[in-house]
Order: C-alpha cells, then structure tokens, then sequence
C-alpha cells in the first residue's frame, strides 16, 4: 500500500516538473491606463527615482524599506536600489532610455526573494486631452518562474501591482 501511494506521488511530481518545463522561455506583464493630464506633467513621476514614492505600490508595502539612489536620480544613467521586507524583496533598477515626454526604459535586477533580470518599459503617448500610460515589463522565465507558473499566474500577480501603481500615478498627475 505504501509503494503505491509513493509511486503516485512520484507520477503527479513528475507530471508538474514535466508540465512546468513546456511553459514558455520568457513572460510579459502589460497595464495602461488613461491619465487626465499631459505627458510632461506624467513624465517626471516615472523619470525620477525620488518620485517613485508619489505612486509606486512596492512604497506603500514596505514604508521602511532600504533606498540607496546612484549620483544620478533622473534620466538615463539613474540608479536606484532597495532592500526590504518579503513583499518587496531586494534588487536595483537603473534607467537605460529617457525620451522626455514619451518613454522611460529600465533595467530591473532582483536578488531576493528570487534572481531575476528584466526589463521595463513606460510609454506615454498623448490622446487628445488625456495621456495612455502603459507600464510593461517583461524577461526570461528560468525554470523556477515556470514552476510557480503552474500554480500562479504571474500577469495576474503582477498585473495587481502595476494596476495599484498606475492608478496612484493618475491620482498623483491629475492633482
């Protein structure tokens, strides 16, 4: 009786790592949302690490959170860093494009809870009266990511975030 339910556990074991392994090699996180406000007002709040904490949803999960800034702070070349409680984890982020007005490239590196290099895009692009500020991220999906995959669904998890983090950026802009 004891093999047997051994071996059943070893089969359903072995259908997750296997069913794991087929998902895809990389993931995507997308959200956009339409701000009452033009591009230049949106731009600094995304541009500027020391206005991160005007909107970004990992600032009001850990308010005691590590923050180290580079000599830069603004634009391409800005650094900044963090260590934090479970929620936020420890990592760094580094701005790699700055187009004024429409664009802001970065460079996302995790080292807890898990090692992870992204990379993330906010694009601004004006519509009449409004601005459509999308927010994507996206990077390799190690075997680890393709795990939890199986279980969670990471642009829903994500996806939470990034939609906490754009509407506390519509509420900072259209001030």
């Amino acid at each position: 009786m004891f093999k047997k339910i051994a071996l059943v556990i070893v089969v359903i074991i072995a259908g997750i790592l296997i069913f794991a392994a087929t998902k895809p090699d990389t993931f995507a996180v997308q959200r956009l949302i339409s701000i009452k406000a033009p591009p230049e007002k949106i731009f600094p709040l995304i541009n500027d690490f020391k206005r991160w904490d005007a909107w970004s949803p990992w600032e009001k999960k850990d308010p005691a959170m590590k923050r180290t800034y580079g000599a830069v702070t603004s634009g391409k070349g800005a650094h900044y860093g963090w260590e934090g409680n479970g929620d936020v984890g420890q990592g760094s982020m580094d701005i790699v494009e700055s187009v004024p007005s429409s664009k802001v490239a970065l460079k996302l590196d995790f080292v807890k809870p898990f090692e992870g290099h992204n990379t993330v895009d906010f694009t601004l692009v004006p519509q009449r009266d409004t601005t459509q500020v999308t927010w994507a991220m996206k990077g390799p999906a190690p075997f680890i990511t393709k795990l939890m995959q199986v279980f969670c669904n990471m642009d829903t998890m994500i996806g939470k975030d990034f939609e906490a983090g754009l509407a506390s950026m519509k509420a900072a802009a259209e001030k």
